[in-house]
């Protein structure tokens, strides 16, 4: 009976420690049960990373009942945060997140995701085809309330393409492209010199004029002047934990750190973040 027992408990006590340090250890030295580790520990869905971050499940994927004493454990969301990074890239293994994992599981007031917070957003790099020739563009997508739930929906688009069109205005140059005050008066005949040199369209604008280019890459979509073929890389940016910004991407290897995992990593004031997610959304970054 005391031989069942230690077997037992030995059994509970590998499986916490393979949970809390699972780079470290694996569930045991054959080949097999490597790769079942790996299987277990790697952030298989965006959504399991999410409960991850929380300690909101247990290393069998198993959701935790908010009653289980694992349930938002620290000391155990402490060392499964550290895995939760790409331990490869220099961005993000530095004392950085240290201090980021400090932050998130600061005792008086701990920060957790929240799937339906705004403040999180998809990058998704796709091949069209236009005239034959593959063009790669950039999507941002973001989930919206709708119904009872909630929906992913096209917020943003770059394509290099179609940026080219609205290139900044010189002022200098603007001043020569105008329509006169009183242009009313002669029943805006003169809108001629604008419609008649296209190139120049743009100067006729408002000062706060902003191209849309959503509309534009719908349009290209609906006449078949741009066709999708496939996507090829999907990343997150996430805004929601107050003084920071992180980013999420998958990574398909034959360790523990692997799967969906935080592959940047930036300390980022609240009031400068607005300007942080513009730059997202009008360039792509390596």
């Amino acid at each position: 009976m005391q031989k069942i027992i230690k077997t037992f408990l030995f059994v509970c006590l590998t499986s916490w420690i393979s949970f809390a340090f699972p780079q470290s250890f694996s569930l045991n030295n054959t080949e097999g049960g490597q790769d079942e580790a790996i299987l277990h520990m790697m952030n298989k869905q965006v959504n399991q990373f999410f409960r991850r971050f929380n300690m909101e499940e247990d290393q069998f994927g198993k959701l935790l009942k908010t009653t289980d004493s694992r349930y938002h454990n620290r000391k155990i969301r402490i060392k499964l945060l550290d895995q939760m990074f790409d331990v490869h890239n220099p961005r993000t293994n530095s004392t950085l997140k240290k201090y980021f994992i400090e932050d998130v599981t600061n005792k008086k007031n701990p920060f957790y995701l929240e799937f339906l917070d705004h403040n999180w957003f998809a990058e998704v790099a796709a091949t069209f085809t236009s005239e034959g020739k593959d063009q790669h563009l950039i999507l941002f997508l973001r989930l919206e309330e709708s119904g009872l739930g909630s929906k992913w929906v096209i917020s943003n688009v770059y394509y290099n393409y179609t940026s080219s069109f609205f290139p900044d205005i010189d002022s200098t140059e603007a001043m020569k492209y105008f329509l006169h005050p009183q242009s009313h008066e002669l029943d805006f005949m003169n809108l001629h010199k604008a419609l008649d040199h296209p190139s120049r369209i743009q100067y006729y604008a408002s000062d706060n004029f902003q191209p849309d280019y959503l509309t534009l890459f719908f349009y290209l979509m609906k006449t078949d002047k741009l066709k999708f073929k496939e996507i090829t890389h999907v990343k997150f940016h996430f805004f929601q934990i107050p003084d920071w910004y992180f980013e999420l991407s998958y990574y398909n290897r034959s360790d523990t750190n692997s799967g969906w995992l935080i592959s940047n990593l930036k300390y980022v004031k609240e009031d400068e973040k607005p300007e942080l997610i513009r730059f997202y959304k009008s360039c792509t970054e390596d």
